[in-house]
């Protein structure tokens, strides 16, 4: 049963196992030492040099698994495990004929093309890396690489130290993760909070009155794909929760209100995504009180719960690794209390030994089919204009779907110059938006056919009825399956 796209995947998702796994026997204090052999028994090495450089690296990520070690940020780097990646973003291949036309010197403004023995070199000091060079070689023979970490991080986050190893400046990290996807040798790493996770699954099995919620992204829909979606609310249910509810419930609310601040302001930016809210704040703080003044879907479901159940504790599970960092903003207002992703979601069930494929199913039905779609690009676009029409609001809505953080960048550089002419962006970091996280278990086109499908299935067709029903969608409800 093949469930991740990497090995860089099974990898961790393996670390995690074993976390859990020790943690359950009440033996992780003593026993996590063992974790790197476990896993990397030898005797000859299978990923780096030497079995004792991957124990090496395999111990820094039980660190962040066990939500331990000197980490800054939800993401960091494992210095151990960073290749030193070719840092230069230009050079001259064997391609270079040695032409007399030099186009790629006249186009150079900087002077950084020279010549040796007929052909180009390029100078790393003068380059400035804007890539008219290979644009003008007639031949092709100058090509851009980047470094897998550098080329996926929008916020442009990731420098180059004088070891050359990646190093996060955190003054511009968003926390999208998309580098600890996209780093093939598996140096970046995010924070695990599957131990406080545990903890709070422990305090609610010694105390019947205390319930642990799982809040569930809508983005699900493509993942497990060895069970139903209805199996995976059950296995949530044996691992002590008392109730799963759908994320896209408060997506609903969410849409409902921003249309009405779409109305007010008129030009808004969607506020559902942590990572593009903070790219906002960085870049361009003008447009910050343009951005939606709600809460994310994830907050507004978790300050639901616990508007009917005070003493409860809410736990996000879904593909971004951004909620991690979103829960300690002070906007959240502590709503919810933990963050899983699907990665450890998955170790939590291999862990616990939780055969979620052989379990019946469990309901889940709390939200409209535009709150599902949510989970890809053009969902809340999608949700808000339904709202504007089933609810008659004089407005028109004329929107930028930003499919990925590259198209959003754009979309509010010209906004911010005021040559937009949009009144509404769309913004999401991942591409296809969440169903792309970086946590996702798996990434694919499937993806988003899986979530227009299980969007299709919502029992309610507008954001409106989803809405009118929330309050009362928490009448009757059972405790954790025994």
């Amino acid at each position: 049963m093949i469930l991740f796209d990497t090995d860089v995947q099974e990898l961790k998702y393996k670390v995690l196992r074993e976390v859990v796994r020790l943690a359950r026997a009440d033996k992780l204090d003593d026993g996590y030492y063992d974790i790197p052999r476990t896993i990397i028994p030898g005797p000859k090495a299978t990923m780096r040099c030497c079995i004792y450089r991957e124990r090496a690296i395999v111990e820094e990520r039980v660190r962040a698994a066990m939500g331990r070690g000197d980490m800054p940020g939800i993401v960091s780097v494992i210095d151990s495990a960073c290749d030193e990646c070719p840092v230069q973003r230009f050079s001259v291949t064997d391609a270079c004929r040695g032409c007399i036309a030099h186009k790629c010197h006249a186009a150079c403004p900087f002077g950084a093309i020279s010549y040796e023995k007929h052909r180009a070199v390029i100078d790393p000091e003068k380059c400035r890396e804007c890539g008219r060079c290979m644009k003008a070689c007639p031949y092709h023979a100058i090509i851009e690489r980047q470094r897998p970490c550098v080329a996926g991080c929008a916020a442009k986050a990731i420098e180059i130290d004088d070891q050359k190893k990646a190093k996060i400046n955190y003054d511009r990290c968003t926390s999208c993760g998309n580098c600890v996807y996209q780093c093939p040798f598996g140096a970046m790493v995010d924070k695990s909070f599957i131990l406080d996770v545990l903890d709070l699954l422990r305090q609610a099995q010694e105390n019947p009155d205390l319930h642990i919620y799982a809040v569930l992204a809508p983005a699900i829909a493509s993942q497990f794909s060895y069970a139903k979606i209805g199996q995976v609310v059950a296995g949530i249910r044996q691992l002590g929760f008392h109730r799963a509810v759908e994320a896209a419930l408060g997506a609903d609310i969410v849409a409902q209100k921003e249309a009405h601040e779409l109305a007010e302001k008129g030009f808004l930016t969607s506020s559902c995504c942590p990572s593009f809210v903070r790219y906002v704040e960085i870049n361009h703080p003008d447009l910050k009180p343009f951005i939606s003044h709600n809460v994310s879907p994830m907050v507004e479901t978790a300050l639901l719960i616990k508007h009917h159940d005070p003493g409860a504790k809410v736990v996000f599970i879904g593909p971004c690794i951004a909620k991690k960092m979103e829960i300690s903003l002070e906007k959240t207002q502590g709503a919810v209390d933990s963050v899983l992703t699907f990665e450890e979601l998955q170790a939590l069930f291999d862990g616990m030994e939780i055969p979620v494929d052989q379990l019946e199913e469990g309901p889940m039905d709390d939200a409209s089919c535009f709150g599902r779609a949510f989970a890809r690009s053009g969902g809340v676009t999608e949700a808000v204009r339904s709202v504007i029409e089933d609810e008659g609001l004089d407005l028109v809505l004329d929107p930028e779907i930003c499919n990925g953080a590259d198209s959003y960048k754009i979309a509010l550089f010209k906004a911010a110059k005021g040559k937009l002419g949009k009144n509404f962006i769309e913004g999401m970091s991942c591409a296809d938006g969440c169903v792309g996280g970086a946590a996702c278990l798996s990434h694919g086109l499937r993806s988003v056919v899986d979530v227009n499908t299980f969007s299709k299935k919502a029992s309610r067709k507008h954001v409106g009825e989803s809405v009118a029903d929330a309050d009362g969608s928490f009448d009757g409800e059972d405790g954790p399956a025994s």
